[in-house]
């Protein structure tokens, strides 16, 4: 008689992520790579961030009664956070990094430049 051992589902404990909602990002990897956008959403919880422009999908959508309209719709899809970049205005795309300043409040920086985001 064998025992199967029970495999114990880790949860995905959500990552800090260094982008937020309204950030200008590029896109490094990927059929997209190379576009820009702003993110509308962020999705902590799957690494994953969406971008207003990239990785847009195709979706049949029914008509219904919220949804006067059916038909095929453009949908953006979620795009991995590592596979974006923030935009920084001197330097272009870099990666984000922390500072705590004098009073105690922590700002997002540019890792090239070192200014303000």
């Amino acid at each position: 008689m064998t025992s199967r051992s029970k495999t114990s589902k880790l949860a995905a404990t959500p990552t800090k992520l260094k982008l937020r909602k309204g950030d200008q990002v590029q896109v490094l990897s990927g059929k997209d790579r190379g576009q820009t956008g702003v993110i509308m959403r962020v999705l902590p919880k799957d690494d994953k961030v969406i971008v207003e422009g990239v990785n847009v999908a195709k979706k049949h959508q029914r008509q219904t009664q919220a949804r006067i309209k059916g038909g095929i719709i453009d949908k953006d899809m979620p795009i991995s956070a590592s596979a974006v970049a923030l935009i920084c205005s001197k330097d272009g795309p870099t990666r984000v990094g922390y500072r705590i300043n004098d009073d105690g409040t922590k700002t997002r920086i540019c890792r090239k430049c070192g200014k303000e985001i």
